[in-house]
């Protein structure tokens, strides 16, 4: 339906009065057809990491009083990935967890990511290709190359930073996680 309107706006004078936006994850491209996506029209807007300062403003809200140096110490694990920030500083400002054990825990089962992790687990082994790339990547202490659709999906799927035409893993969290959930 929303293909259709898209190409509908480009023909009939009334539908170009119709502007959609349309917000999606990118997170399950691993096992889509990527070629098929309704997803694959208009403009893409990534959504940017989080610099440090905006990481203490986001702590500031959750009334969490921290240093910089505990700033780089989450920034070290899981970078300024905007949902795993608000995860980690949701958690802290409840009390469930302290900096240091939800740092600990973190690429563990016992973690507070730990379904998340495991949501994006399942959807890279549905694709033994991706499974073979993304392996080359965290198991790598240095960029590597990855076949060029398997480096797309990852990228999309927000797991790995692009250095050049090699790739790296978006964050620690995600090297050392899925170093161990994905041993063959």
């Amino acid at each position: 339906m929303l293909r259709s309107w898209h190409e509908e706006a480009k023909t009939i004078d009334i539908w170009e009065n119709l502007r959609l936006v349309v917000v999606n994850s990118t997170e399950n491209y691993g096992s889509l057809d990527i070629n098929q996506s309704p997803f694959n029209i208009g403009l893409v807007a990534e959504l940017e990491e989080f610099t440090p300062e905006e990481i203490e403003n986001l702590a500031q809200r959750h009334n969490y009083d921290c240093n910089s140096n505990q700033i780089q110490q989450l920034i070290s694990l899981i970078g300024g990935h905007p949902y795993l920030v608000r995860l980690a500083l949701y958690h802290i400002a409840l009390g469930e967890k302290t900096l240091d054990k939800l740092l600990e825990d973190a690429p563990t089962n016992a973690g507070i990511y730990e379904a998340y992790l495991r949501r994006i687990l399942k959807n890279i082994l549905a694709n033994e290709k991706l499974t073979t790339g993304f392996m080359k990547v965290v198991n790598a202490d240095e960029p590597v190359a990855v076949e060029t659709m398997q480096a797309y999906q990852l990228y999309s799927m927000g797991l790995v930073k692009r250095v050049g035409d090699k790739l790296v893993p978006r964050c620690q969290l995600y090297r050392k996680y899925f170093r161990e959930h994905l041993k063959q």
